[in-house]
């Protein structure tokens, strides 16, 4: 069959559907689904245009495949994944190991015991100093005695103590400098 479009001559091949089957590696039930499915272009009964079917399955095949790999999970991409996430695990529980990382909810406790005892530092302040300031009348005198308890009560909050946070955490172990040396 010639069909002549645009004033050029352009050979339509029709292909029978056991042909098509054949071509495409599928059973002629199977062509039949595609040209109901408008993937196979059908021109009479069991009669179909050999060039747009193959270009309309060749797309199909191509957006199945971009569909169905957007879905699965790449096998190697989540080991990975997952072999990372166990690497961090671990550095993380090495740094709780070493001391150079705490937990949060041992940070909550020590802080916790450093904030109260500052407060009963502080709330102690008037009854331990009234006795001291009674009958005091100099000014610098007076300022010298309030400045040298409210440094004491600062100085004692910002004291850290790493070995409070490790007493606190059974995971801790003692890493001295002439082990990481080695």
């Amino acid at each position: 069959m010639t069909k002549r479009k645009g004033g050029t001559a352009q050979n339509e091949m029709n292909f029978s559907t056991a042909q098509l089957a054949e071509l495409l590696g599928l059973s002629p039930r199977r062509i039949q689904q595609l040209a109901e499915e408008g993937v196979i272009v059908k021109v009479a009964r069991g009669q179909y245009k050999a060039a747009d079917s193959i270009q309309n399955y060749i797309r199909y095949l191509q957006e199945k495949e971009r569909a169905t790999s957007d879905d699965e999970i790449d096998y190697f991409k989540e080991r990975a994944l997952h072999e990372k996430v166990k690497r961090e695990k671990a550095e993380l529980e090495l740094a709780v190991m070493k001391g150079e990382l705490h937990r949060s909810e041992d940070v909550k406790f020590v802080m916790n015991d450093m904030i109260a005892a500052f407060r009963s530092k502080v709330l102690a302040l008037p009854s331990k100093l009234s006795p001291q300031l009674a009958g005091k009348t100099e000014i610098p005198v007076i300022q010298d005695l309030l400045n040298r308890e409210v440094q004491e009560a600062l100085t004692e909050l910002s004291e850290y103590d790493p070995q409070v946070f490790y007493a606190k955490n059974a995971d801790y172990v003692d890493v001295s400098d002439d082990e990481e040396a080695e």
